[in-house]
């Protein structure tokens, strides 16, 4: 039914591509022509065919009845793929313009070739590789050939109808490349398949064995195999069995037993298998410790060493070491040996047989110790006040040490099993009787022991009191009860360490750096050492001074004090002081403003650093004078037609003055002579306003800036007289009288108020001498 339905819409298409040629039949390109069409491979077919004019590309399609397969391609030869092995299809071709396609050609016919063989290949032997493979549908032959995979040497081919083909003599441990197709009853070769098989290795030769007494350890070697991949060496015995592995060409075999005799093969594999094994060779290791060893010393200062009997035992040899280095030997074969001793050793024995293979593996260590002896060498290693650390060389054959110490009734005492012991709880300053006595469980302690005096470290001083005789000078002073003592006492901070010392009871440390914290300890010492740090006492210094103090006037009653910020200085005090009072300023800032300073008059700057604990440190002393008075009583003259001289009342003492007319036309500066006090200025443009100062002049040639500004104008009148207008400073609250006329003068006095000032004005109409004056 599907089938049907299929013919029907091919039949459909068929008469649409009809019409539409018929309707098109200027356009369309030409029917191309299948040359041939051939199978290479067992799932595709190629065609050619004859170049069509106008054709962009051609549509192959491949029928087998039972399914159709397109495939677009843009020219010959083209190729449809996805097709069934050994099977015949109908291949036809369209070719495609821009315009349409034209009409399926001619059909031709095609068969794909048979599909290649599953092979399954393996190496039984190291000169043969065996292949198999399934039935391919279709075939009824099959060709396989071996080579190289590297290429190099002859080629094997064989051609049967089995399903399996064996290759001998070939290299083993070499990888060769298999190649098998099927082909048809027409002789048409199918698709080939293609793997590759390593053959096994041959088994190792030249096997040599490398015998380790001491490790019980074999070193095994051999000539590498071709194609060995791994080699495994077994060593076997009657009781054991032990096997390594390697990719190399020597293995070890480790844990081997003593007294046992193993035979060692090797063999060779890879990823085709295993080589047979070589040649076994012998090893015979060496004998087993002895055992059973017995130890008696009769009589004393003679020792008696027994053992027993082993397999495969040549010879013994009895070691005895003593715990100073020396050792001496015996070499029988019997199973006893003798040996003089000593007192106080302890001695440590050890009993070896001997083969061809060597020396037995190490068996037990025995120790034997005589009596022991005192220790001679006592030393003290750590003496402090309430106690003392002893130490002395081992002593041979002692298990145990006693050490006591005594001191009229007190008796101290430590048993320890190592030679030091520490003795604590002792009384500092005290001489002590001390004597260490060995002992051992078999022969007890040795009561013959010489005994030894060590005095115990000066006790601790007290510090009772610490005085500050100068800035940076600290007299210490302590309380001890030693004798014959030094006392070293020290002054540590972050800005270092200071110390001093005396045999007495009190000492003096200087050079102690401002604005520092220490912790003062003292410390005891005699001959026999030191004692413990007495309780520490902090001690904290005067801040440091401020460096840079510099006075400068703001006005002429204010002075601003600055300085640096001086170390742990947390508040300062500035006093300005004269023979008319005293200025003071307390700040924690860098700076102080101090006022009611009367100028003119010498004056002495101190400077004090308080410390947050209330430590107070006297900085600086220096003198400052203030500045000369402001001048008093400025007047102004007129002097012609564009001149003015300037009058003032000098000041307390004596000062230079300068005297500036700033207006927008110019500033004009006139430096009176010395000792006068007026000032004349020329060449004044008129009609502008001008703010006049006298200033006096400090002794570095700097004008002060804050004495009182007045403002002046010269004006014209329209009948041409000039006018001279006199403004008071911004703040007087009160209009004044200007001036003295003459009797000439013939002006009015206007008052004028404006935005909260006094603005007084004088107009005159004839003054060429006339003095316009502010009372």
């Amino acid at each position: 039914m599907a089938g049907r339905l299929e013919k029907c819409s091919s039949l459909m298409g068929f008469a649409l591509l009809c019409l539409k040629m018929v309707t098109s039949s200027k356009t369309a390109p030409e029917i191309p022509t299948i040359d041939q069409a051939y199978s290479k491979l067992s799932n595709s077919i190629t065609v050619e065919w004859t170049a069509v004019p106008g054709a962009t590309s051609y549509l192959l399609t491949a029928e087998d009845g039972d399914t159709v397969i397109e495939t677009m391609v843009a020219s010959s030869p083209g190729t449809v793929t996805g097709l069934k092995a050994a099977t015949l299809y109908r291949i036809t071709i369209r070719s495609i313009s821009a315009s349409g396609q034209s009409q399926a050609s001619s059909p031709k016919q095609a068969k794909t070739v048979l599909a290649a063989p599953v092979l399954e290949v393996g190496s039984p032997s190291p000169d043969s590789i065996l292949v198999r493979w399934d039935a391919v549908y279709m075939a009824i032959g099959f060709s396989v050939s071996v080579m190289r995979a590297n290429g190099l040497g002859r080629i094997w081919k064989e051609n049967t109808t089995n399903t399996s083909l064996t290759f001998s003599s070939l290299d083993a441990g070499t990888l060769y490349t298999i190649k098998a197709y099927a082909w048809n009853a027409n002789g048409v070769p199918g698709d080939d398949s293609t793997c590759n098989q390593r053959t096994s290795p041959r088994a190792p030769a030249n096997v040599q064995v490398l015998f380790d007494s001491g490790a019980l350890k074999a070193s095994v070697s051999w000539t590498p195999t071709e194609g060995a991949f791994n080699y495994t060496v077994l060593a076997s015995s009657e009781s054991s069995q032990r096997s390594c592995s390697t990719a190399l060409s020597s293995c070890s075999l480790s844990s081997l037993q003593c007294g046992t005799e193993y035979l060692i093969s090797v063999s060779a594999s890879n990823d085709a298998g295993s080589s047979r094994s070589s040649s076994a060779a012998t090893l015979k290791t060496v004998a087993c410790a002895p055992g059973r060893v017995t130890i008696q010393e009769a009589p004393p200062g003679h020792l008696s060493v027994a053992w027993s009997n082993v397999e495969l035992g040549d010879y013994y040899v009895a070691f005895v070491k003593s715990d100073d280095g020396l050792e001496v030997h015996c070499n029988t074969s019997l199973t006893r040996c003798h040996f003089l001793s000593e007192c106080g050793f302890t001695y440590f024995i050890s009993v070896f047989a001997y083969n061809t293979a060597g020396q037995s593996p190490l068996g037990d260590v025995f120790n034997y110790t005589t009596a022991p002896c005192c220790p001679s060498d006592i030393s003290a290693v750590l003496v402090s006040s309430d106690r003392v650390e002893i130490a002395w060389s081992p002593v041979r054959g002692a298990e145990l040490y006693e050490t006591k110490a005594i001191a009229g009734y007190s008796v101290v005492e430590c048993n320890d099993t190592a030679p030091a012991c520490t003795l604590s709880a002792l009384d500092c300053d005290t001489k002590y009787n001390i004597t260490v006595y060995s002992f051992s469980e078999i022969r007890g302690s040795n009561l013959s022991c010489s005994s030894h005096y060590i005095t115990t470290a000066p006790c601790s001083p007290e510090i009772k009191h610490i005085s500050k005789d100068a800035f940076s000078t600290i007299n210490v002073h302590w309380r001890s009860t030693n004798e014959g003592a030094t006392y070293t006492v020290t002054a540590q901070g972050k800005k270092g360490l200071f110390q001093c010392s005396s045999t007495g009871e009190t000492c003096m440390i200087g050079g102690l750096p401002c604005g520092s914290v220490f912790s003062v300890s003292a410390v005891a010492e005699t001959q026999a050492g030191k004692s413990l740090p007495s309780y520490s006492v902090p001690l904290e210094t005067v801040p440091c001074c401020p460096v840079g103090l510099t006075a400068v006037q703001v006005t002429q009653s204010i002075i601003n004090v600055s300085w640096t910020i001086g170390t742990v200085a947390q508040t300062y005090v500035t006093v300005l002081e004269s023979q008319m009072g005293q200025s003071k300023c307390h700040t924690h800032q860098n700076h102080c403003l101090l006022g009611c300073i009367a100028c003119g008059i010498n004056y002495t700057v101190a400077l004090k650093a308080i410390s947050p604990t209330g430590l107070t440190a006297d900085c600086a002393y220096q003198s400052y004078s203030s500045s000369a008075c402001c001048p008093l009583g400025v007047k102004l003259y007129r002097l012609g037609p564009n001149g003015i001289r300037i009058y003032w009342q000098a000041s307390r003492g004596s000062a230079n003055y300068s005297t500036d007319l700033h207006g927008s036309k110019g500033i004009f500066t006139c430096v009176p002579s010395a000792g006068l006090s007026f000032c004349d200025v020329t060449d004044i443009p008129c009609g502008d306003v001008y703010t006049v100062m006298v200033s006096p002049v400090a002794e570095t040639g700097l004008k002060l800036t804050f004495c009182p500004k007045k403002i002046y104008s010269e004006l014209r009148s329209s009948d041409g007289n000039k006018l001279l207008e006199h403004r008071t400073p911004v703040g007087t609250q009160n209009a004044r009288r200007i001036g003295k006329a003459p009797s000439a003068f013939k002006g009015v006095i206007h008052t004028l108020y404006r935005q909260g000032k006094v603005k007084c004005v004088l107009s005159c109409r004839e003054v060429p001498d006339d003095l316009c004056e502010e009372r």
